[in-house]
């Protein structure tokens, strides 16, 4: 399942459980190693329940009616009881209708809750003699578990739509069933829908039949697999057909989208499955692989067995596939699946990282096939830096853990981005060559098993002889990771490099990391500086280590964990020469960008200078993204010169990153140079939101100057011509609307966005936007914002939920928790609930500070203006000062 925090921009990388911006990260309480904790009030410990046999085949036999939101039929379950005498049996089975079990034509009494079924058999079990229970039952307008789409009075042009979604355990909220991992089964679907549309589902198509105005689909999976990952997906979809070795690839997607936009988006999914094949030692397993794009999904996608259901908001036209991989990237997650959690299914939710970290992992392996090591290297930083904003910003927790409230709590940045990591490492720690062996070895012993975490453990072990414990006890069975800080000296009388380490977190990291030394030479004929490189090992477990190094010459740059492979924070304490060079010639991109943010902190022309070359020499796109960033966290004039020139870079990523950076100089000159992107366009969707953002913050900012008025007209003419892909640009005008929370006419025009009947991204980033308005805001706009907000809670559209709780996470006011708790009291969604509980903790906190510190900032904020002002003064009067000097003869 692809449950990263993504937004308009990032599909599929982030983490939480949509496709949406989730809860804004709230302020967590880091001092002295501390951090906030995953579990909250009525978490426990959570096991899987008795097995009383093993589940060998699912049936489904269903008429859906989609005009009264409903399926009905029968679920027959065989199972082959583990011992005799067992006298009932209980299934998961929630809001239900329950008419009638019987096994073959005898009735059995059953007594249901609502939310267990519980069956008395007539006959007691006999171990290993199969039964077989047919449960006649409806699902009535289901909270969870499927969803029904359909065109409506805001929304005339929706597709007719039915979508399940299983995982974690919703499975029992439209059909009967032991509803956890451990049972892996067969499973068959037949539905009658109406003949205008598809319905598509696990394994092969048995048959299609018309039954009147109807059609029944029958579809049959032969490989076992467990109820999370049964689905049904119906709708008038277009079908586009592609092949892997003869096996079908099928992409679906709504009508209003054309064969060229699918293959745009999916296109590359026969060579992912070579690709995967070949990585995992085990050839794809299933006799077809099916996407089905669904509207108003409520994940990025979802690894169903042979058939993915993905959000229609990853599809992409032209422009759009101009600078976005996260639809690609998406594609590979959920493809990666069928090996790490379909093929080889967890056995209890608290190892789900084993299959989400690997699929997670996926990503990078493809991006390093499709567009080599450098980019794959900057997608494992992006991947780490969302698991380390988790960790400082909302909790720290082990990995594996069984204690929490429900499931789906999992789902998060530990899982995935920290999961995908533990698996870079062990890769780095074994090598490339053992590491897959083990890979394989796991996979091929547990095909169509269930697995925990001990058992890639084992494989390992077996595979290779390495014992990795010591790693897996480090990284997840605890929580946290490593925090260095790192020096260098040169000892030139006995040719010694120093290097000293210091851990500065809690609890100590024992790794054994490369320290490279890089020489830089120049090929004879060439004029091109290339970097030999001399790479030792060494022991990193104290609190403080100092190492020596005896070398022939001294090196231009020291490389700590040479390649960056471990997941850890560096600061590093190196002088200016040996950073410059690192950014100049170090051939590890995650090196070069550690030495770009070590030299903005030194500040001053020297560092503007070697930034300046970087963004305009650098080769990487990733470094010049990381550069522009940095040039603009030095708050010199020059700086801003040297950034703005960033903006011819042929890179839309780059661009966008020289926006974000001149974004941050609250001047008139900022505003003139990213309006331009605004108003006169430019070939990426994403340059132009972000442009859209800036100049409502920059307007916001000049306040005295007359610009908020000429922005805000300028934004709203955004708004009523530039539609397009996902709403991108719109959304990204509302955001900037948001920043002048101040105008009267601003958030009127935002609230006007939230109406039902505006396009669904473009809504969802208003009612978040409001969230941004409330904050420090005078008591009547408080006052409107939060009714407004209170209107929207009630309704029951999941994202329509969680941009609420991100709304309401923002504004501080205690009425704000009062609809927050309100909403997580109403939710059926566990997800929804957590996000609402943290979001009023966060209201909390900021209802306690100082009224004071508004304007305390304001006044900070005055005097680094004035300060930069001065700073860049006398560095221009001493760079003129130099130029002067005369010069030794």
């Amino acid at each position: 399942m692809a449950s990263k925090t993504s937004s308009l921009q990032q599909i599929s990388s982030d983490r939480t459980f949509t496709f949406e911006n989730s809860l804004a990260a709230w302020d967590g309480d880091n001092g002295n190693g501390k951090h906030k904790s995953f579990q909250l009030p009525g978490a426990k410990p959570h096991y899987n329940p008795d097995r009383p046999g093993q589940v060998e085949h699912i049936g489904l036999d269903l008429v859906v009616d989609i005009a009264k939101l409903t399926i009905a039929g029968t679920c027959t379950i065989r199972i082959n009881p583990v011992r005799s005498g067992i006298t009932d049996l209980t299934l998961d089975a929630v809001s239900l209708r329950i008419d009638g079990v019987k096994i073959g034509k005898v009735a059995q009494p059953f007594d249901y809750d609502g939310e267990f079924l519980k069956v008395s058999l007539v006959e007691p079990t006999v171990a290993n003699h199969p039964i077989t229970l047919a449960i006649a039952y409806a699902a009535v307008q289901p909270q969870r578990g499927i969803y029904f789409v359909m065109p409506s009075e805001h929304y005339p042009n929706k597709p007719t739509q039915v979508w399940t979604q299983g995982e974690d355990e919703d499975s029992r909220f439209w059909f009967p069933c032991f509803d956890y991992p451990g049972q892996l089964a067969t499973s068959e679907i037949k539905v009658r829908v109406p003949k205008e549309l598809k319905a598509v589902s696990n394994g092969e198509l048995v048959s299609v039949t018309k039954a009147g105005k109807d059609t029944i689909y029958h579809w049959s999976q032969k490989e076992i697999h467990p109820s999370y990952l049964m689905t049904l997906a119906i709708g008038d979809f277009l079908e586009v057909t592609d092949e892997w070795r003869g096996k079908p690839v099928t992409y679906y997607v709504d009508k209003a989208w054309s064969e060229a936009d699918a293959r745009r988006t999916m296109g590359k999914t026969p060579q992912m499955i070579e690709f995967f094949s070949q990585k995992y030692g085990y050839d794809y397993a299933f006799p077809k692989y099916a996407q089905v794009c669904v509207a108003d999904f409520i994940f990025g996608g979802m690894e169903n067995t042979s058939t993915t259901l993905l959000t229609d908001r990853c599809m992409l036209d032209e422009r759009a596939a101009l600078d976005n991989r996260a639809s690609e990237s998406l594609v590979a997650h959920e493809l990666a699946h069928q090996w790490f959690g379909d093929l080889v299914v967890i056995k209890h939710w608290s190892h789900a990282w084993v299959k989400e970290g690997a699929a997670t992992y996926a990503e990078v392996l493809w991006t390093d096939h499709e567009y080599g090591a450098e980019d794959a290297a900057y997608y494992r930083l992006m991947e780490m830096r969302n698991y380390l904003a988790e960790d400082a910003e909302r909790y720290r927790r082990p990995i594996v853990t069984h204690v929490y409230r429900e499931a789906i709590e999992l789902y998060d940045r530990h899982t995935y981005e920290k999961g995908g990591c533990v698996y870079h490492m062990i890769r780095t720690e074994l090598g490339d060559e053992l590491f897959w062996k083990a890979i394989h070895l796991f996979v091929q012993q547990n095909a169509h098993k269930t697995v925990e975490t001990i058992d890639l453990i084992r494989a390992i072990e077996q595979a290779t002889g390495r014992n990795c414990l010591s790693l897996f006890d480090q990284y997840v069975f605890r929580g946290g990771h490593p925090e260095y800080k790192l020096g260098y000296s040169w000892d030139a009388e006995n040719n010694l490099a120093k290097v000293t380490v210091s851990q500065t977190q809690e609890d100590l990291f024992d790794l054994k990391l490369p320290i490279a030394f890089g020489f830089e030479a120049k090929s004879e004929g060439q004029s091109e500086v290339k970097s030999e490189l001399k790479i030792f090992k060494v022991r990193v477990f104290e609190k403080d280590q100092a190492f020596y190094f005896p070398l022939e010459s001294k090196p231009s740059f020291v490389s700590f964990d040479h390649g960056n492979d471990y997941l850890k924070q560096v600061t590093l304490e190196y002088g200016m020469a040996e950073l410059k060079a690192s950014l100049l010639s170090n051939p590890d991109p995650l090196a070069k960008i550690q030495a770009a943010e070590a030299i903005a902190k030194k500040g001053g022309l020297e560092a503007i200078n070697a930034l300046e070359q970087a963004l305009l020499n650098e080769p990487f796109w990733g470094v010049r993204v990381e550069v522009a960033g940095q040039l603009a966290s030095i708050k010199l004039d020059q700086a801003f010169t040297a950034l703005i020139k960033g903006l011819a870079d042929t890179d839309a990523r780059v661009r966008r990153a020289v926006l974000n950076g001149l974004a941050t100089s609250k001047t008139q000159e900022s505003l003139d140079a990213i309006k331009p992107f605004l108003k006169k366009g430019d070939p990426s969707y994403l340059v132009e939101a972000t442009a859209a953002t800036h100049v409502g913050d920059l307007a916001a900012a000049l306040s005295a100057e007359r610009e908020p008025s000429k922005v805000i007209k300028l934004l709203h003419t955004t708004l009523k011509e530039k539609a397009g892909w996902n709403e991108v640009v719109r959304s990204g005008a509302i955001a900037g609307l948001a920043k002048l929370k101040d105008s009267d006419e601003a958030l009127e025009i935002v609230i006007q966005y939230t109406a039902p009947d505006v396009p669904q991204p473009l809504r969802l980033a208003a009612i978040r936007a409001l969230g941004a308005m409330g904050k420090s805001q005078t008591k009547p706009k408080t006052e409107k914002i939060l009714n407004r907000l209170q209107a929207i809670a009630r309704e029951t559209f999941f994202l329509t939920q969680v941009s609420v709780v991100s709304a309401l996470g923002q504004v501080d006011s205690p009425a704000a928790i009062g609809i927050l708790q309100a909403l997580a009291d109403q939710t059926p969604d566990g997800r929804v609930r957590r996000m609402a509980d943290e979001a009023v903790q966060r209201v909390q906190k900021a209802i306690g500070k100082d009224a004071g510190i508004k304007q305390l900032r304001e006044e900070l904020n005055q005097l680094k203006k004035e300060n930069q002002e001065l700073r860049s003064r006398l560095e221009a009067v001493e760079a003129k000062a130099k130029s002067q000097a005369p010069t030794a003869k």
